[in-house]
């Protein structure tokens, strides 16, 4: 699978949809060795407008738009390749928090999501609905895993 998506985005033209572009994504940055994420689109609010992409810097842990959602594309390393080592019972050294609601798809490889207690291990076709809760990622295979991850920005109690 390519590391890199193909983006395709509709429009109108004359009262027709049209294709107005058909290309790699160009926001793709490699934070860490190997941790390639691709910001596919975002919205500035809710609902939605139809008209133009506002490009927002691509950041390692999302910042979401107030009232709006990131559609990111993400190639998670193994941990060994990342240089990401933990112990267990300690907090996984990438553990964040982002105040979404995010809808987030295995598309290949396999990976741990590990919460504050507990972790489950995801594969392809697996989705995860995550709430806003403390979390990171853990590949501990020896490929990398392609996730895609809609984060909506949402309301947290204080």
């Amino acid at each position: 699978m390519n590391k890199i998506p193909r983006r395709i985005v509709t429009g109108m033209k004359d009262g027709k949809s049209i294709i107005t572009e058909d290309q790699q994504v160009e926001n793709v940055v490699e934070h860490f060795p190997g941790l390639i994420i691709s910001d596919i689109w975002n919205t500035q609010a809710m609902p939605a407008s139809l008209e133009d992409e506002r490009r927002i810097p691509n950041t390692g842990f999302p910042q979401t738009p107030k009232n709006g959602i990131y559609f990111r594309y993400v190639v998670v390393p193994p941990d060994k390749d990342l240089g990401v080592e933990f112990k267990k019972g300690e907090p996984h050294p990438m553990m964040h928090q982002t105040p979404t609601l995010d809808y987030i798809i295995i598309l290949s490889g396999e990976l741990y999501l590990m919460m504050d207690e507990g972790e489950t291990l995801l594969k392809p076709g697996d989705i995860v609905i995550q709430r806003g809760t403390n979390h990171a990622w853990s590949n501990r295979s020896d490929e990398p895993c392609i996730q895609l991850a809609i984060l909506i920005d949402a309301e947290t109690k204080s």
